[in-house]
């Protein structure tokens, strides 16, 4: 829950902001990430590689949706998390 809030705090884009897609996108990302670490030690875990390829799939959407409405934050967003290179 600690690291939730540190993320929230991180990508918030004003005081009581915890739904934006800039914070959606680092969440999604943080779970991303421990959900394929568990995966590299549990490779017949089928259904916990299924609600990652979801997210994979819901982080996209919300990624396509920041580049089409405010290029300059799905830029800044993708140098923080190291999305693209």
């Amino acid at each position: 829950m600690e690291a939730k809030t540190k993320t929230i705090e991180t990508f918030k884009l004003h005081a009581k902001d915890t739904g934006s897609a800039d914070v959606q996108i680092a969440l999604l990302t943080q779970r991303i990430n421990h959900l394929t670490e568990h995966l590299q030690g549990n490779k017949k875990d089928h259904s916990s590689r299924r609600g990652l390829l979801v997210m994979v799939g819901q982080r996209r959407r919300l990624l396509d949706y920041l580049q089409s409405t405010d290029l300059s934050r799905y830029q800044t967003i993708t140098k923080k998390l190291k999305l693209r290179k």
